[in-house]
């Protein structure tokens, strides 16, 4: 799939620079509207040069990455289509600033869909298979950009999942408490784990403060507390 939509770019690129360069070597003017004759094509110095920057700008894509040639090419075909029906009406005036033929305007529009097809290849379909790499990209990489990068991301991360054990089982400290709940306000992982640094820091500040332990063992109640002991009815006559 990737070689694909690779070697696609590559080819339309080399395709027009050849063009291009013919177009130059033929001696044409920049603006000729009636143009010169190259492969079967009508061509001036305005066209050449367009023709070199769109090569140009699809080898760096290629170059760059696969899923960058997809998007250029996806960029490009409509504007190669978009192109051949503005100049299949403006042949013959002097608006024809691209010096277009008819021939130009099929090669356009059989450029524009080539480059649609193969941008589109594999990447955009109702039934993507499982391991295609356009699947699920941005799940993957929210989830990447996610992940901890540094060893105090890390040890908070851990720190986070024992609070969050600790709450669930009704054994922990105020401090955990009070920052799992701030957590719980928040939606990605990155900043539930902001959080929860912020509110790390802020507590071993406070600590150095006041000379004391920044995490209190002290259990909080039990959420359904309020069970009254046998003891404690009224009527008993015990404390």
């Amino acid at each position: 799939m990737y070689a694909v939509q690779r070697v696609g770019a590559v080819l339309v690129a080399l395709f027009l620079l050849v063009f291009a360069l013919l177009g130059f070597a033929s001696g044409q003017e920049f603006l000729s509207t009636p143009g010169e004759p190259v492969l079967g094509m009508s061509s001036n110095g305005l066209l050449s040069t367009l023709s070199v920057v769109v090569a140009l700008v699809l080898l760096a894509a290629a170059a760059h990455g696969p899923r960058t040639a997809s998007s250029v090419m996806l960029v490009l075909g409509p504007l190669f289509l978009l192109s051949a029906g503005v100049h299949a009406i403006v042949i013959g005036t002097r608006l024809n600033w691209l010096a277009f033929s008819f021939s130009n305007v099929i090669f356009s529009v059989i450029v524009g869909l080539l480059l649609l097809l193969l941008g589109a290849y594999g990447r955009i379909g109702g039934h993507l298979p499982p391991d295609s790499p356009y699947a699920h990209p941005s799940a993957d990489a929210d989830y990447a950009d996610e992940l901890p990068g540094t060893a105090e991301e890390a040890a908070a991360e851990d720190a986070m999942r024992e609070a969050e054990v600790a709450v669930v089982q009704h054994t922990a400290s105020a401090a955990q408490y009070a920052r799992v709940h701030a957590m719980a306000q928040l939606h990605t992982r990155a900043e539930r784990r902001r959080v929860w640094m912020e509110l790390e820091a802020a507590d071993e500040r406070r600590a150095r403060q006041d000379g004391g332990s920044t995490d209190p063992a002290v259990p909080l109640p039990h959420p359904r507390g309020g069970r009254r002991l046998p003891w404690h009815r009224i009527g008993t006559g015990r404390l």
